[in-house]
């Protein structure tokens, strides 16, 4: 009887055990601007990109500057349509997009505070595209559609005045802190230069250390990613945090191990603890390369929000986990952690796209294989 006892008492200690609340300490904390929201809209590639532009401000010059988010959304739609149209109703029109869309803008059209372009009109407080979006792609269908017509020049105008109207006309010049700037001057003033950032990825059906165009949706202008083996990724991460820099994120937050409201994501290593880990720590599912590429070609594994990294914790069993800025307000009714979601390390070897980064935040030996 004394034998049975005992081997309640351990099965209730591991029990207890299995089930510890999380405890999290900090290791890296980077700075970062507040968490805002995205609203109703499906923008959160220019969100989560301003924020980590943001704070490569902040790294670069010490300045802490409110971006415009929708200044690049604004500038972006003309080119998805364009997209669209060129390819004769055969390619993707969503609000989707990847860091480099917004990579790409800043580019093209510099960047401008939020002060002088905050996309909201009569009052408005949040953003919600829903009745623009769907004007957007009934125009567009039109265009399309018309069998035996030519397609009218117009509608490139006709596309700019409806984003004229919902997100308001693009700004030229402005006045920020008393001087006066254009987009590009501003840009310059940020000391960001676009060329300097880069995408990688991880997956095995392009060779690694070379370049390819990653075939997901809202990859709709063909961005290229460098590719290189998982662990080389995760040390990219973990070296840029390290040394001061964050990182954008491309990852799946489909699955119910993912929760704003608890603000944790994790891989239970069995199905039956996926609702009960978002609680406490259970013990995590090794991922491997093999099992990456397994999730992502069974579309297990999809491109479904942007994010952005900005720190590393530990919990009290010494697991690692990253601390991951959304874009889905600070409501805590609805998110935990001021708004930001703790990524285990096994969630984001299984569950990370892509990241971008400062080429200088790639680890040398992985830079030295990139040509960087």
């Amino acid at each position: 009887m004394r034998n049975v006892f005992f081997l309640i008492a351990i099965l209730f200690t591991v029990t207890l055990t299995a089930q510890e609340a999380y405890k999290f300490t900090t290791i890296v904390d980077l700075e970062a601007t507040p968490v805002i929201s995205q609203g109703i809209t499906g923008t959160c590639w220019s969100f989560s990109s301003t924020s980590f532009l943001e704070s490569e401000i902040i790294r670069l010059t010490g300045e802490k500057i409110d971006l415009s988010e929708m200044y690049q959304v604004r500038n972006t739609y003309p080119l998805k349509a364009e997209n669209f149209i060129m390819r004769q109703g055969k390619a993707q029109f969503s609000e989707g997009g990847l860091a480099h869309d917004v990579m790409n803008a800043v580019e093209r059209n510099g960047l401008v505070p939020e002060a002088a372009f905050n996309g909201l009109d009569n009052g408005e407080t949040t953003h919600n595209h829903a009745e623009m979006v769907a004007v957007l792609e009934a125009m567009l269908k039109t265009y399309v559609d018309n069998p035996g017509r030519k397609l009218s020049p117009k509608w490139r105008t006709a596309i700019e005045s409806v984003l004229d109207v919902y997100l308001g006309k693009n700004v030229s010049n402005f006045t920020y802190e008393g001087k006066q700037y254009t987009p590009q001057t501003f840009l310059a003033m940020t000391k960001i230069q676009p060329a300097d950032y880069v995408n990688i990825t991880s997956f095995t059906h392009a060779p690694f250390y070379s370049k390819f165009i990653l075939n997901i949706p809202d990859n709709w202008s063909n961005g290229s990613f460098y590719n290189v083996p998982l662990d080389e990724m995760m040390a990219t991460i973990d070296n840029a945090l390290e040394n001061g820099f964050t990182v954008e994120l491309d990852c799946d937050v489909s699955e119910k191990t993912f929760s704003s409201k608890d603000g944790v994501a994790v891989i239970p290593e069995t199905v039956e603890n996926n609702i009960k880990a978002l609680q406490g720590i259970y013990p995590e599912k090794k991922i491997t390369q093999e099992y990456r590429q397994q999730e992502f070609e069974n579309y297990d594994t999809t491109d479904d929000h942007l994010m952005h990294i900005t720190g590393m914790l530990r919990d009290q069993n010494g697991t690692k986990y990253y601390k991951v800025k959304n874009s889905w307000g600070t409501d805590e009714t609805r998110v935990a952690n001021g708004g930001y979601v703790y990524f285990s390390e096994a969630y984001m070897r299984l569950k990370a796209i892509s990241i971008t980064v400062h080429q200088d935040a790639v680890p040398k030996n992985t830079a030295k294989n990139l040509s960087l």
